[in-house]
């Protein structure tokens, strides 16, 4: 047997009036988990939501920083916690992670509303969970996604954009991988539908992502902001719910997994998405799609995402220690051909000659 669960979803700048309507059936008290700058951004809208009607909120409970078991733990023995029929999740990935983790766990239904558009943890069943000093612990497999998913796109164009802009260079990898990695496959259903959402992941980001990253620098909430919005949450999560996890990844996400080992990365502060998006020209340059690399080349740089090693702060010299990590994990374990050390090395020479 084979069940499939992917949320529903509301985008609005009023997305939160739906709270009753479709939270009401499960129950009638609510704990909202979540970031503390995350619910002070939330909060009003979701209590003048739900005023004088039957859901009732019993507290707003900070996360605790770390998607951690430790962080977990501490909040199911919170009495108020313990007395909600439902989990209100609200934040980026880890706030979500940890409300979604709990709720599982603790068998329970839970709601997601993400306050910023950077990953798709707010649609999806799986949740990463870290170390308390902030080190990967391990991922929470489930199948159990959020029954909703609130989006309010107005919280989201008031977040700092810096979070929207590398994600949009993270979801992006989730069509250019996900179909290298299943190439040659006979996919079932589940899988087949996966692989052609992540479709959306392609040309709707390059035709609205430029107006979009402008639109949240402005705070401005648009058609094109929502429309990437949906992409990096709902798009993305569809995705991530329906394929197994070699179709998850590939060699955009070796690539950043690689550039983790390179000090100048973290101390320059450069973005997981930011590295990925570099990551999707290696995959192009990699797999010879002359054509796409153009074409993604030309949005990256329009997009201020990296096109060239020296805007991640690395060189040539740094590329054998990128080589070597990326392809410790299991990126490309499923691909449809064997990804070389050479490969990898010739296609950041050619991006580079590229650039010049």
């Amino acid at each position: 047997m084979k069940t499939q669960f992917c949320p529903g979803y509301t985008i609005g700048s009023d997305a939160y009036e739906d709270i009753v309507k479709i939270c009401g059936i499960y129950g009638k008290k609510a704990a909202v988990i979540g970031g503390e700058r995350a619910m002070k951004a939330a909060e009003e809208k979701i209590k003048n939501a739900v005023e004088g009607n039957k859901i009732q909120i019993t507290g707003f409970f900070p996360f605790g920083k770390e998607a951690s078991i430790e962080n977990i733990e501490r909040l199911k023995v919170i009495p108020e916690i313990q007395e909600a029929d439902m989990i209100f999740a609200v934040g980026g990935g880890k706030a979500i992670d940890t409300g979604k983790v709990l709720a599982q766990t603790t068998d329970r239904v839970f709601f997601a509303f993400p306050t910023i558009a950077s990953t798709c943890a707010s649609c999806t069943s799986l949740g990463i969970i870290y170390h308390p000093d902030g080190s990967l612990r391990e991922y929470s497999f489930s199948n159990v996604t959020p029954v909703h998913i609130f989006i309010d796109s107005e919280i989201i164009a008031n977040a700092p954009d810096k979070y929207f802009w590398a994600g949009i260079g993270d979801s992006m990898a989730k069509y250019f991988e996900s179909s290298v990695s299943s190439r040659g496959d006979e996919l079932n259903h589940s899988q087949g539908m996966g692989v052609n959402i992540a479709a959306m992941c392609n040309g709707p980001f390059v035709k609205h992502g430029v107006k979009a990253l402008e639109d949240c620098k402005n705070n401005r909430v648009s058609d094109e902001l929502e429309e990437i919005i949906l992409g990096i949450i709902i798009s993305t999560g569809y995705v991530s719910n329906m394929v197994n996890i070699d179709l998850n990844t590939g060699l955009a996400h070796a690539v950043y997994n690689g550039f983790t080992v390179i000090p100048q990365i973290e101390k320059h502060g450069h973005l997981h998405g930011e590295i990925v998006s570099y990551g999707i020209l290696v995959l192009l340059a990699a797999d010879k799609q002359k054509e796409e690399l153009e074409r993604i080349y030309k949005f990256n740089k329009e997009m201020g995402f990296p096109t060239m090693l020296s805007e991640l702060h690395c060189s040539m010299d740094d590329v054998d220690k990128v080589i070597e990590k990326a392809l410790k994990g299991i990126d490309v374990r499923h691909y449809p051909y064997t990804v070389t050390p050479e490969m990898i090395k010739d296609a950041i020479m050619f991006i580079e000659d590229f650039s010049s």
